[in-house]
């Protein structure tokens, strides 16, 4: 893994061949989401991933935020690392919104989309501070939390429902990438009003999100988990929610990679495989 910092944005590439992914990870996520899968690129490819802004270390850059703000700073990083139209643009979750915003902006041979990048409609009678609670409640306190040491804060994500009996040195990595602060009040690098801000936007911007998605000319394939957040058995992209999408873009490839959960689909290992495969096929 190579680090370096592009106008304060922190990118890692991961493998050294010549045909590029660049890779945009969730909402209070950070780079290491993308490790395992950066890590088995097969020879020729390479993956770039970065910091959001308000997020790992990147976090000190100010706002304004929102996606289209990361929509611009991805298209950044991707003329600074060489990524030309033979590239595939990729996002996990909130980063499948940023990279439909993306691809709809400039040429990439593929835009996939990990559990993440339709539009997510308001509940009926429910307004966007009401959702913002609902869905991002339990995250933003995350982040206004503090913790003793660096064992608590792992603890705290080995209970979490999503990797409960599901651990490895990668998740580790990532949730250890996450942690700053003074001994004894270490906290997530996330900053609560990026992820604030980014959570509105998504909730109010179903419509800017649908027309990006309209507009984007290289290929679509989304690729979904069937377990959700919490791994509650229905996935952030239930078929109720693609089915539709798929009426509206024919050119879209839906395909749901079995027994994961939201977060899991970027860490376990057969799908790991999986993901690594679909990105660097066709």
């Amino acid at each position: 893994m190579r680090i370096e910092d592009v106008d304060g944005l922190r990118i890692a590439t991961f493998g050294a061949g010549p045909r590029m992914i660049v890779a945009v990870h969730g909402i209070t996520a950070s780079l290491m989401a993308w490790a395992a899968v950066g890590r088995r690129m097969p020879d020729g490819w390479s993956l770039v991933a970065m910091d959001l802004r308000g997020r790992g270390h990147s976090a000190g850059l100010p706002g304004p935020y929102g996606l289209d703000r990361h929509a611009e700073d991805v298209l950044r990083v991707a003329e600074h690392v060489g990524a030309g139209p033979d590239a595939v643009l990729t996002g996990h979750s909130m980063g499948g919104y940023v990279a439909a915003l993306a691809g709809a902006r400039r040429k990439f041979a593929r835009v996939v989309l990990i559990d993440g990048g339709l539009p997510l409609p308001l509940p009926p009678g429910m307004d966007p501070d009401e959702a913002m609670t609902a869905s991002l409640g339990p995250a933003l306190a995350r982040l206004r939390q503090t913790f003793p040491s660096e064992e608590a804060y792992l603890d705290f994500f080995r209970a979490h429902p999503a990797f409960a009996g599901f651990w490895s040195a990668e998740v580790e990595e990532y949730v250890r990438y996450d942690l700053t602060g003074p001994p004894g009040a270490l906290r997530s690098r996330a900053v609560p009003e990026a992820v604030a801000a980014d959570g509105r936007w998504v909730l109010l911007g179903a419509a800017r999100l649908g027309e990006a998605l309209q507009a984007v000319e290289a290929p679509l394939h989304l690729l979904r988990a069937p377990r959700g957040l919490l791994n509650q058995d229905v996935g952030m992209l239930p078929d109720a929610l693609t089915v539709p999408w798929l009426a509206r873009l024919p050119g879209l490839k839906d395909e749901v990679v079995p027994d994961c959960n939201h977060y899991t689909i970027l860490f376990d290992e057969r799908c790991v495989a999986t993901l690594a495969e679909r990105l660097t096929s066709g």
